[in-house]
């Protein structure tokens, strides 16, 4: 039988705003109201990043505290997992809320070039955030854009640098200036990643347009998938996604095709060496 499918929502990023999709959550009671209805839908991890009230990202910790709080509650089982992102906070602020400790939190192991700028993960930020993350027991999940982030990962994880269980990898493809989107790469991704950990588990990212494409080559392969209004605010090319719920809905029917089950959020936390929440596996 097929491994079941973790949906993982990234609910509302640092870009999209609401004159690109109404339905983008901005302030705590939105995001955490739009993470409950894509919990109802099948999501079992949610990926988090906060505003202030002008709609500008920021790495607050009081913003983070109040969504975890309000998700913790209402979706008692789905994984937490924060944004330590550069376009939120500046050097070791993009950390600063890691002592609320979420079940995960995201991990760039390098640097790439963005449409705008240059997203600067410099290695004593990266083993500063690591080591961060470690202390209070959470696991990051690695964000690789090109193949010397699943390198470094893999040598961070076997030197220990990364603890928490087995490595988890996101590959993120889509972004212009990075990783286009590209089959054969994609495959090369996942064969490299099983070289290099044997036992790590994977999610693949496209932005945009490519959403549902990388959805199906990560079902194919045998992967977990990402939805969600940070990467794409379109259900198609010309209609808005009413809410993360429905793209999370539209995921949820493509494994479906693929004859992959939707996770559970315990076996979500199972296949990722969680445990219950607020414990370890």
């Amino acid at each position: 039988m097929s491994q079941p499918c973790i949906i993982s929502v990234a609910i509302t990023g640092s870009l999209p705003r609401k004159k690109d999709n109404p339905a983008v959550p901005v302030t705590p009671s939105e995001q955490i109201e739009s993470t409950h209805a894509a919990y109802e839908a099948g999501a079992t991890l949610v990926h988090l990043h906060v505003r202030n009230d002008d709609e500008t990202p920021t790495s607050a910790p009081e913003r983070f505290a109040e969504v975890l709080a309000g998700i913790r509650k209402h979706c008692p089982l789905i994984i937490t997992q924060v944004s330590t992102g550069g376009r939120s906070g500046a050097g070791r602020e993009r950390g600063g809320m890691l002592h609320l400790r979420p079940d995960m939190a995201s991990l760039a192991t390098g640097s790439v070039n963005f449409p705008t700028r240059v997203y600067d993960n410099a290695p004593d930020l990266v083993d500063w955030l690591a080591a961060e993350m470690k202390q209070y027991g959470i696991k990051p999940e690695v964000e690789a854009f090109d193949l010397s982030m699943i390198f470094k990962a893999a040598e961070m994880h076997a030197d220990g640098r990364i603890g928490v269980g087995p490595l988890h990898v996101q590959f993120v493809m889509g972004v212009k200036n990075a990783m286009p989107v590209d089959r054969e790469v994609f495959e090369f991704y996942v064969k490299t990643l099983r070289r290099l950990a044997p036992d790590a588990t994977w999610t693949g990212a496209g932005i945009g347009r490519h959403q549902i494409e990388l959805v199906r080559w990560s079902l194919e392969l045998g992967g977990h998938c990402r939805t969600g209004l940070e990467d794409n605010v379109r259900l198609d090319r010309e209609t808005l996604a009413p809410s993360n719920a429905a793209l999370v809905r539209q995921v949820a029917e493509l494994c479906e095709q693929y004859g992959r089950r939707v996770a559970t959020p315990e076996e979500a936390r199972a296949m990722l060496k969680l445990g219950a929440p607020g414990s370890l596996a």
